[in-house]
């Protein structure tokens, strides 16, 4: 039956083929996918197309960029016979006209146990908090941010922890996928009910900037690690150094003449060695990436 279903798939980066792939496995494939406009991507700033919209080019299945979700893109929606939406990573608030148009409710997927991590990046949240209760949410879309009553939830144990952002993306990604496909036939079949959340438990991801990447070596290690391994793929960790003269307060004036030069260089790995932090490899601002042990024979110190 679920094979048969004519459903629309809302996303757009390239985890969002991920699950997919996973669906198209198990004979799910949608009659329509929605996906961001082109954009200019790289060096030369080119019009690229994202990878949903390319994973559905491939398969020959009907594709809307809509810039807007405006009546014009709901009359478009509505001229189609659809009866469910599936909606991951596709980055818009979908508004009630839209919610609305479908007889079995727009699915929403969110990687956390709702109503913990309400937000854009309950991973991100998980991991910098040290939150090992870790898992999926499938829940019927409202018009309030992760608000919407649940249809079905998946906890998964996370071992080697603190793990990785990006990893842990992307194995929600699958779980969630299975999670969608073993619970689909009963909740067309209205075998199964959403629930509402209990509001009163509700948290909310954090809102960071480039700024909150900032490590100091001085710290807990265990919470740098947190931090390095939460931000992993979105605003990354720094730290700051000093190359040149040496800012040692025993040093003579003629020796410690000269400006010392702060650097800023990017964490990208590190983990905990007998509970300290051990730094694998960084990038120098202007510099490629390399090995921490490599970056510390230029004599760079940290701040």
């Amino acid at each position: 039956m679920t094979s048969k279903l004519p459903f629309v798939f809302f996303g757009t980066p390239a985890l969002a083929t991920v699950f997919l792939d996973d669906l198209e496995a198990a004979g799910l494939v949608p009659a329509l996918v929605v996906t961001a406009p082109d954009a200019p991507r790289g060096r030369g700033m080119k019009l690229a197309s994202p990878p949903v919209k390319e994973w559905a080019f491939i398969r020959s299945i009907e594709v809307l960029q809509p810039e807007k979700l405006d009546a014009e893109f709901s009359s478009q929606l509505e001229a189609r016979s659809l009866q469910l939406f599936v909606v991951i990573y596709y980055g818009k608030i979908l508004p009630k006209a839209i919610l609305d148009i479908p007889k079995h409710g727009a699915l929403n997927i969110h990687f956390s146990l709702l109503p913990r991590w309400r937000g854009t990046s309950p991973v991100r949240a998980a991991i910098l908090n040290d939150d090992r209760e870790i898992g999926a949410s499938i829940m019927l879309l409202d018009e309030k941010i992760d608000h919407g009553p649940i249809v079905a939830q998946k906890k998964i144990s996370v071992p080697n922890w603190p793990v990785k952002a990006s990893e842990l993306e992307e194995r929600l990604t699958r779980e969630s996928a299975r999670l969608l496909v073993e619970i689909l036939p009963s909740w067309i079949s209205n075998s199964i009910s959403a629930h509402e959340q209990n509001h009163d438990l509700a948290t909310h991801c954090p809102t960071l900037a480039k700024k909150d990447g900032l490590i100091r070596l001085a710290d807990d290690s265990y919470k740098n690690v947190l931090k390095i391994r939460a931000f992993d793929t979105t605003i990354g960790t720094y730290a700051l150094f000093e190359r040149g003269p040496s800012t040692d307060s025993t040093s003579s004036p003629q020796a410690s003449s000269g400006q010392a030069k702060t650097i800023r260089v990017q964490i990208l790995d590190a983990h905990l060695e007998n509970e300290k932090l051990v730094i694998d490899r960084v990038k120098p601002e202007g510099k490629r990436e390399m090995t921490y042990d490599e970056f510390q024979r230029s004599g760079a110190r940290p701040v």
